[in-house]
């Protein structure tokens, strides 16, 4: 299960590792970022910053639970146990602004796992990398977190960038469906507004129009604006949102009798949007991550721990980005005491590793840092719903 990923790390890190019995002089820190010192047998802290609350909750908590099962794996850091503190984003701006202001308050947590959402992670990554804190997100997939210009230097993530799954459904709509006209909605947020609009770029430029753009605030009635929509008699209907928007246009367009294509994506695909619109999804598209084999081994470990299969897609995500977190720790940390266990992790230093690492074959799948913090492949997998289930069908 992990072992080829920590081997590709063991190797690498294991010269640096080897702490001897005697040491001269103790370290000073002089990284420029600064350096969380971990005393003798004391915990080392990180973070999750993921939305462990509210209707989109099974994201956040299904990539807390690979987080927990990588801990659980791992056991320790060098010596010192792995201590998890836990932050609510509310897949919010204002959650991860406070969220990550809380984290930021507390100078002996080293990295941070999380946003679970893009609207929280754009102002969590500059409090936290202006703090000089590592924030790794294994589902914030807006293309502006990455972006030339926008990006933080201290955010990865180890999902794809929305690019290119806006691109996979334009492709998908216009060549395998053989749709030439779009509409779609968005609640404002980067997530929804940036993926819709990469969609629309790509449909466009092989050929089709995006006849409607529509932008609504989370949470309204959505009776006027599926109206609307309905005039226009586009081919496909294109609405990538949360759980509890998604149910509410999914239930105006049938209430309306649009006959349109509808496609969504990653924000809808989970067990909860299923089992809601059970009656009424049946046929509808989405787009998310492309299924890789899960070993056996992690499948059974989360079953036997938490009591059902994964909930969501973001699990596998989660423990890779654990693991090149601890990987980062235990290649950058060095002894500062030579009486006893005492550590220097340097912040810079644990951002530098995290740059560098190239072709890791993680459980999500290949592992490689790009210098704007894209660690993901970007494969996309379109899903069709099918029985109460997520079908794969493209490509």
């Amino acid at each position: 299960m992990k072992k080829m990923f920590l081997r590709f790390f063991s190797v690498a890190i294991t010269a640096s590792l080897i702490l001897t019995a005697c040491i001269a002089k103790p370290a000073t820190c002089a990284d420029p970022l600064g350096c969380v010192e971990v005393s003798n047998r004391t915990s080392i802290k990180i973070a999750v910053l993921l939305t462990l609350s509210g209707a989109d909750a099974v994201y956040g908590n299904d990539a807390l639970r690979g987080v927990e099962i990588a801990i659980s794996e791992k056991k320790d850091l060098l010596g010192h146990p792995i201590e998890l503190v836990k932050v609510d984003d509310h897949c919010t701006a204002d959650g991860g602004q406070q969220g990550a202001t809380q984290i930021a308050a507390d100078p002996a947590i080293v990295g941070v796992i999380g946003a679970t959402c893009s609207s929280s992670s754009v102002p969590a990554a500059k409090i936290l990398s202006e703090a000089g804190i590592v924030m790794i997100s294994p589902s914030s997939t807006a293309p502006s977190l990455t972006m030339a210009g926008q990006y933080q230097p201290g955010f990865f993530r180890t999902i794809y960038n929305d690019k290119a799954q806006g691109k996979t459904v334009a492709e998908f709509a216009f060549n395998v469906l053989g749709l030439r006209s779009m509409s779609t909605l968005h609640d404002g947020t980067p997530y929804s507004m940036e993926l819709q609009a990469a969609a629309c770029e790509n449909f466009e430029k092989l050929g089709g129009d995006c006849l409607g753009i529509i932008q609504f605030k989370s949470g309204e009635d959505m009776s006027a604006k599926i109206l609307w929509l309905s005039k226009l008699h586009t081919d496909v209907v294109y609405f990538p949102v949360y759980t509890t928007d998604g149910i509410a246009i999914l239930n105006k367009i049938v209430e309306n009798g649009i006959r349109s294509a509808l496609i969504s994506s990653d924000g809808l695909l989970n067990s909860d949007y299923i089992r809601k619109t059970v009656n009424i999804s049946q046929g509808m598209y989405l787009s998310g991550p492309a299924p890789v084999a899960e070993s056996q081994a992690f499948t059974e470990k989360y079953r036997a721990t938490y009591g059902e299969d994964p909930v969501a897609s973001y699990h596998l995500q989660a423990y890779d980005a654990a693991l090149m977190l601890f990987a980062a720790i235990e290649k950058s940390a060095t002894p500062s005491s030579s009486t006893d266990n005492t550590l220097l992790i340097p912040r810079k230093g644990l951002r530098d590793f995290i740059y560098k690492v190239q072709g890791v074959p993680g459980l999500s799948g290949t592992i490689t840092c790009s210098p704007l913090g894209d660690c993901a492949e970007p494969k996309i997998e379109i899903f069709q719903i099918q029985n109460g289930k997520f079908a794969p069908i493209y490509p």
